[in-house]
């Protein structure tokens, strides 16, 4: 962990809900001191309140860092107080979705380096992605600093440009959602042929859950791995029919679902 400038400088959470925690408690484990860690948050969870970090505190000057983990519907509110820090000596690194790095430097003036990011749900098992994408005023320790915090929950992938947090809001933002109602039909539909509903539950979540740590492990593609499940004129193969169908199965519903995501993200970003 980047335990030189931001145990100098500081770090400030604006925002302390499950997200937030995650990535608090990553930190913390990798070996942030508590104490220099602040914390902005109207309803501090008994678990922060056990942390030994500042809660709610007047705040240092010129942190190193302010990472946004707060609704989108309470920025206006919170980064106000805020702008004086937006000179360029603090990072601001914002997890909120659909919030433009426009919006930022409008409320923290245009000198202020700007990082946006987008993680998913599974970070607070340490299984997350997170997309990121830098304003100019970003520099690349910048964006080291960032990966660095962001990879306390699981992996970082870095943006060519800002228009692509849609697609990936859509994808992976979105995404665990997704999987998690996979599991559902896929849990009701193993009691339609038959299984009780908490063996069937069980079955699909370790299927899921066990496909995709061989998928994240394997040297294979997912391409390849399928093909080494699927015997020919066999059960699996039955059943990709159905699944693969390029009218009625996954890939036009699995299009069609991203792109609704992705285009809600578009018209929460244009406001």
């Amino acid at each position: 962990m980047e335990d030189g400038i931001l145990a100098q400088k500081g770090l400030v959470l604006l925002g302390c809900g499950k997200m937030g925690s995650a990535m608090l408690e990553g930190w913390l484990s990798r070996g942030l001191p508590a104490g220099s860690v602040w914390v902005q948050d109207p309803f501090p969870s008994d678990w922060l309140k056990g942390q030994g970090v500042h809660i709610n505190e007047e705040l240092p000057a010129d942190p190193a860092i302010v990472l946004i983990a707060v609704k989108p519907q309470m920025m206006a509110e919170a980064l106000p107080a805020l702008k004086a820090m937006g000179k360029g000596a603090t990072l601001f690194l914002s997890v909120a979705a659909g919030i433009a790095i426009k919006t930022y430097e409008e409320m923290l003036g245009d000198r202020t380096p700007i990082i946006r990011a987008m993680p998913n749900t599974p970070a607070a098992v340490g299984q997350g992605i997170t997309a990121v994408i830098g304003n100019a005023r970003a520099s690349a320790s910048d964006l080291d600093l960032a990966d660095a915090l962001l990879s306390a929950v699981g992996q970082v992938v870095r943006l060519e440009d800002e228009g692509q947090m849609d697609a990936v809001t859509g994808l992976s933002g979105s995404g665990p959602a997704y999987v998690f109602h996979m599991i559902e039909c896929m849990a009701a539909a193993g009691e339609a042929q038959g299984l009780a509903p908490e063996l069937a539950m069980a079955l699909a979540k370790a299927t899921v859950a066990g496909a995709g740590a061989l998928a994240m492990q394997a040297a294979e593609d997912p391409a390849q791995l399928r093909r080494n499940v699927t015997s020919p004129n066999g059960t699996t193969q039955a059943g990709l029919e159905v699944l693969m169908n390029d009218n009625s199965g996954l890939p036009p519903l699995m299009a069609a679902t991203v792109k609704a995501a992705a285009d809600r993200s578009r018209e929460l970003a244009n406001g």
